[in-house]
């Protein structure tokens, strides 16, 4: 029982450590009670990408630094149909289908120019997106100031835990 997280660099701009992203989103999902098989996609893509899906699924112009894109749906139930039980071909226990969780999207390009705004090196600025896009694979939002504190600080406790701790 793991967690598999996918991970690519679609992008020529900036070296990426896959690696080491990839051990962050781990943590982070291990951090929010994430357990049993359980599948995510960290991918690293340049501006005209991202700005492509910030278009298409947020309708917002332009490159973005990271979008999410969870899967909600639970596994459907396999088996015979009309009843969904028995044991007919290509059945298997629901215990065994692994939890999509979703896709992160980041965009190493915008996190270069954003990371001088937040007073930190780009490493700090990739670490944060990772987390950050993580937890709303999660369900965590920040659209009121409420979830945006309780988001906020949540993202300083496993950068503090796992990357290195950042100023408030």
């Amino acid at each position: 029982m793991s967690i598999d997280i996918y991970a690519a660099d679609e992008q020529h701009e900036i070296a990426i450590d896959l690696e080491r992203w990839v051990a962050l989103a781990n943590a982070a999902l291990l951090d929010e009670g994430v357990r049993g098989l359980a599948e995510l996609s960290l991918i690293f893509t340049d501006e005209a990408a991202i700005a492509a899906l910030n278009l298409q699924f947020m309708g917002k112009a332009g490159p973005t630094d990271v979008l999410s894109f969870p899967i909600d749906d639970e596994p459907e139930p396999r088996g015979r149909v009309p009843d969904a039980g028995g044991s007919g071909p290509g059945d298997a226990p629901l215990d065994e289908i692994p939890q999509l969780i979703g896709d992160v999207v980041i965009c190493p390009a915008v996190a270069a120019r954003n990371a001088p705004d937040h007073d930190w090196e780009f490493d700090d600025e990739v670490a944060l997106l990772v987390v950050h896009g993580v937890l709303h694979l999660l369900g965590w939002d920040h659209e009121v100031d409420d979830e945006a504190e309780r988001m906020e600080s949540r993202e300083r406790e496993l950068l503090a835990r796992y990357h290195r701790p950042v100023r408030p």
